[in-house]
């Protein structure tokens, strides 16, 4: 199992809470580095290999990482400029190895099993897998919508809803076919990748019920210190 950690992140609706100079994947909670927990979460899936997508403050992440005891090997990409979600992805999926590869974000937990996400991404012949989570009562995400068959058919913007599936930011990519495509270096993953060739049908859904919280915002990242407490 090879995974891409995107870490690049610049925190800026955070940064009354870690300060400037925190990465948003270094945001501590309880203790450790909000990447320390994605690192544990990664170990429990059988994690072989980390490739991080870094960028601003990286080399606060490079010091931990000589700290961080961990099973598998982890390697790095380095933004020199930002390249936006999918040149992030891009970057780190030529120095992978793997002909599927599993993304995550790094400020994002969504405790789904990778072996049944990539299991199904295999079972589709997917080019793109999602991790899919049903919220309800929000307006902070916008939703996707998919088929009897598990097939995405669109996404639709940000709004108030009652009820809906969420991409929670899990991925497993067959490499080879999303390097093949022309995007340009800097481009947004989800926009000009997902909802630009969605029509294709060649993405697929994986629906999971597991925990999941995005500490994008304050609010849910002062919920991550008591969730954590005992979730690790």
């Amino acid at each position: 199992m090879e995974c891409i950690v995107l870490a690049g992140g610049l925190g800026t609706r955070l940064r009354g809470a870690i300060g400037e100079n925190t990465p948003k994947c270094m945001a501590p909670v309880n203790g450790h580095p909000f990447l320390h927990y994605i690192f544990e979460y990664l170990t429990a899936q059988q994690c072989t290999r980390v490739i991080l997508s870094l960028g601003h403050k990286h080399e606060v992440i490079l010091d931990w990482l000589k700290t961080e005891q961990r099973p598998f090997e982890a390697d790095y990409v380095l933004e020199q400029e930002p390249l936006g979600t999918g040149g992030g992805i891009q970057l780190a999926l030529l120095q992978a190895k793997s002909e599927h590869v599993a993304v995550l974000n790094g400020d994002t937990m969504f405790r789904v099993s990778l072996k049944e996400q990539l299991d199904l991404h295999v079972a589709k012949d997917a080019e793109t897998t999602l991790a899919l989570k049903q919220m309800h009562n929000f307006d902070r995400y916008g939703v996707v919508n998919v088929d009897v068959n598990n097939c995405i058919t669109s996404f639709e913007e940000k709004q108030q809803r009652e009820t809906g599936l969420i991409n929670g930011g899990i991925y497993v990519i067959n490499r080879n076919a999303f390097l093949t495509r022309e995007l340009p270096e800097k481009h947004s993953f989800e926009k000009d990748y997902l909802e630009a060739f969605v029509a294709e049908r060649k993405f697929y859904a994986y629906a999971s019920d597991s925990y999941f919280i995005d500490i994008g915002i304050p609010q849910d990242y002062q919920q991550a210190q008591q969730d954590f407490k005992t979730i690790f």
